[in-house]
């Protein structure tokens, strides 16, 4: 009578990436609640400052590294994938001109949190029915979780140089989430092997050389947390080398070899909104709040404000070409009443010479 069970755990893997796919993962697989030598890098990282005002990052005390501090019982951690890249896109295209706006991929379409969440829930369901009596916990992005450890320790791809997991079949264009589980499921291979090689093109290529060697990112200096994640001034010396990018950066993934592999999303709601893969700079500064919380909404471009939203804009602008376009919107936004975009402003007018 006891046999059964555990014949059913077993086989429960292949049953697990199955369901997966059929909830449009891209792909699963499961580790024990370990995160090895991240957490030492963690640590290291934080101790450097790299993190800038990200304070959250070490917060929590070691339950970021740690899932059984996290959640206590879990004995495994089913980790999935998404591709998000939608198709056809030409990103490499969108940086060149440089009167549009660079959204990074991931924000072009609806934000990912609750379709991955809601899907999580529903793998979770699936596999307390086939094997009940176990407690599961799913995460995307809502906890304090090292998910790419443990996805490469759950064997979906390897930790590249720019600190992205990497899969040779499908590049690194895609979203991780979670299931932690007391369920004493069979684990997979670690992706041990690193394919990167000697290649650095990532490391060489970023705008604002934002890497201070391989897996050493300093956030202060990354475009994507400059846009993002800082609330105050962008620093005048990184400003000309954001280029027209105004909602996070995907260079150090445009540049890997790695992602002529990349699968093309199935998910509609990952697709263009509001034409933000391809809108003028000027266009998109003058929105109003109104209409910025009504096209942004599900977006996680809500995360930088209508305030971090202009300045960054502004940014952009002071960085195109001086067309009558470009010098008129930001002439209309000179006055503006926020402190923060008017300084961002009297930048780029100084940048075309006014």
């Amino acid at each position: 009578m006891t046999a059964k069970p555990t014949t059913v755990i077993e086989n429960l893997p292949e049953s697990i990436r199955s369901w997966a796919r059929e909830l449009g993962f891209s792909d699963a697989g499961i580790t024990l609640p370990d995160t090895g030598i991240h957490g030492e890098r963690l640590k290291s990282w934080l101790a450097k400052g790299y993190h800038g005002e990200m304070t959250y990052m070490g917060d929590h005390g070691d339950k970021r590294y740690t899932p059984t501090s996290l959640v206590p019982g879990t004995l495994r951690v089913i980790s999935v994938r998404l591709d998000y890249l939608a198709s056809p896109d030409s990103p490499k295209e969108a940086l060149t001109n440089r009167e549009k706006a660079y959204v990074t991929r991931y924000a072009l379409g609806r934000d990912y949190h609750k379709l991955m969440r809601k899907r999580l829930a529903t793998l979770a369901k699936r596999i307390d029915e086939a094997v009940s009596g176990h407690d599961y916990r799913a995460f995307v992005d809502s906890a304090p979780v090292l998910e790419r450890a443990l996805a490469q320790r759950a064997g979906l791809g390897w930790i590249g140089k720019n600190n992205m997991v990497i899969h040779p079949k499908a590049g690194s264009f895609f979203f991780l989430g979670e299931i932690f589980t007391s369920a004493p499921l069979p684990v997979d291979e670690p992706f041990e092997a690193d394919h990167c090689g000697s290649c650095s093109a990532c490391l060489d290529l970023c705008p604002t050389d934002a890497f201070k060697g391989p897996h050493l990112l300093d956030a202060r200096r990354c475009i994507s947390y400059l846009t993002i994640e800082l609330k105050g001034s962008i620093p005048e010396e990184l400003r000309p080398l954001m280029g027209n990018r105004v909602f996070g950066c995907d260079d150090c993934q445009l540049v890997c070899p790695w992602n002529k592999f990349s699968k093309p999303t199935r998910e509609p709601d990952f697709q263009p909104r509001h034409g933000l893969n391809n809108s003028e700079l000027a266009e998109l500064f003058m929105w109003t709040e109104e209409q910025f919380l009504k096209r942004t909404e599900g977006s996680a471009i809500r995360r930088t404000g209508y305030e971090g939203w202009l300045r960054n804009l502004a940014v952009g602008l002071g960085n195109a070409p001086s067309t009558i376009p470009v010098i008129e919107a930001l002439k209309k936004r000179a006055d503006y009443p926020s402190d923060l975009v008017r300084e961002h402003v009297q930048w780029a007018l100084r940048q075309h010479g006014l």
